[in-house]
């Protein structure tokens, strides 16, 4: 039986915690390829890089098969690898790779250069830090599952909420999680998702998994968003920060309602951002110009 094949990339880079946690957790069940930015990747939403070209360099494999570690053939030779016009060419099956471009770049790359088949899942994460309410816009994190979702792909983003200072490595997904993820990903490989729809999944600083909310995305808004940035950068200088306010903070019903709670929130998300109600409004308004 041929396992299913899972394409993982994420915004925190290659090396981080949450991607590693991610491929041990769905690398029994299915044929896995990482293609992940080569560093930090942060706030990229759904960019694209088009203005200087996109590199992938092979990476020793991220996870085990048959509880041994695959070697990479290319690892001591990252400067120039001998890529063939297609990768999917060399039958470079299990492989991983890391890339110079954004998320984005990574799922269009992997999808036409890598991977031997149209992926079966993708799956974005695990971020270090949540994705919830707004934030989903400017997560590079949830570009790439928009990306993999306008591929046909089913597609899963998954963050872990941090506060301020905190880091993954010290406030890792719980094991129950990441064993509920395993889950959820064969169902929905089994199943798959409605057509255009993808998933934002959101983990709360918990030590054990209490269980799913779907819900909805919560109104909320950023500000003070900038600090002054001193000496060696010179005048008119800052760094981006935030202060994120929940404008819902009674709703029961949304992203972070369901993190306060202690669950994992998973919502829903379209690629089609028509506002359908509200083409009638907009139709008033040019009727009576």
């Amino acid at each position: 039986m041929i396992k299913p094949l899972i394409l993982l990339t994420n915004d925190d880079g290659y090396q981080a915690a949450g991607l590693q946690a991610l491929v041990r957790t769905v690398s029994s069940f299915a044929e896995v390829y990482v293609v992940a930015p080569d560093g930090p990747r942060s706030g990229a939403a759904a960019s694209i890089t088009s203005n200087v070209p996109v590199r992938l360099t092979p990476q020793p494999p991220l996870f085990q098969r048959g509880g041994a570690v695959l070697e990479n053939e290319n690892q001591e030779n990252n400067d120039a690898p001998a890529f063939s016009s297609s990768l999917k060419e060399r039958g470079l099956g299990g492989e991983s790779f890391s890339c110079s471009g954004s998320p984005v770049d990574c799922v269009k790359l992997a999808c036409e250069q890598v991977v031997p088949r149209k992926p079966d899942l993708l799956l974005s994460g695990i971020n270090h830090g949540d994705n919830a309410s707004i934030s989903v816009h400017y997560s590079g994190t949830m570009g790439a599952v928009f990306e993999g979702c306008m591929k046909g792909i089913p597609s899963i983003g998954i963050s872990q909420y941090l506060q301020r200072g905190q880091r993954y490595e010290d406030h890792p997904v719980c094991a129950d999680a990441l064993a509920a993820i395993a889950r959820l990903c064969q169902q929905v490989i089994r199943q798959g998702l409605p057509q255009d729809v993808c998933l934002n999944i959101n983990f709360p600083l918990a030590h054990s998994f209490r269980g799913w909310q779907v819900c909805r995305q919560a109104r909320g808004q950023w500000t003070s968003e900038w600090v002054t940035a001193t000496h060696p950068f010179g005048q008119h200088a800052f760094w981006l920060t935030g202060t994120f306010n929940d404008l819902e903070p009674d709703a029961t019903d949304t992203d972070f309602a369901a993190l306060r709670a202690g669950y994992a929130s998973i919502v829903p998300v379209r690629i089609d951002m028509t506002a359908h109600e509200a083409m009638d409004d907009v139709k008033c308004l040019i009727e009576n110009d």
